[in-house]
């Protein structure tokens, strides 16, 4: 598999059901609160988007890698031919504030057109895999989703230090 040490389980493998994520998501959403919610799964995600770009090798360790590349290698490492966390189509950098396109996000799927839903963990583990390959910390926000009419759920992230 893709993306772990070894493989997880030996008979189902290291991939479990939407479904069960989004249960997990909503869940520890109706117990801590949306905003506690939000803080844990962002926090969740960075952690693994950390760990993921480490896997590869993408620390700023002085690796000279662009941001082209930077992002096939999320969206590789997230989409279909890995975890299907999401789909990035790409990222943008204005300044000093990157821009990401998904779409296809586990926090999205099966939510009503008009949700108010915001894509926590995702937004978390491509803001720790950006701070693990740039080497600076960033605060990430969602500004646009896929529930609200727009195309992609895009992700901005802008350095902090």
């Amino acid at each position: 598999m893709p993306f772990t040490d070894n493989q997880l389980r030996q008979e189902l493998g290291d991939f479990a059901s939407l479904v069960c994520l989004k249960a997990i998501i909503t869940g520890v959403e109706d117990t801590l609160g949306q905003k506690a919610a939000a803080v844990a799964l962002i926090a969740a995600g960075r952690q693994r988007g950390k760990r993921l770009a480490e896997d590869l090798h993408l620390g700023n360790k002085g690796t000279e890698i662009s941001l082209e590349e930077v992002g096939g290698k999320v969206s590789h490492a997230l989409g279909k031919e890995g975890t299907r966390l999401c789909m990035v189509d790409k990222i943008e950098q204005e300044g000093e504030v990157y821009k990401v396109y998904t779409r296809e996000t586990v926090c999205s799927a099966g939510e009503l057109e008009g949700s108010s839903r915001k894509c926590t963990f995702t937004l978390g583990a491509i803001q720790g895999f950006l701070e693990a390959f740039l080497g600076k910390r960033l605060r990430g926000q969602h500004l646009h989703s896929v529930l609200q009419g727009s195309t992609h759920d895009v992700l901005e992230y802008t350095i902090l230090s």
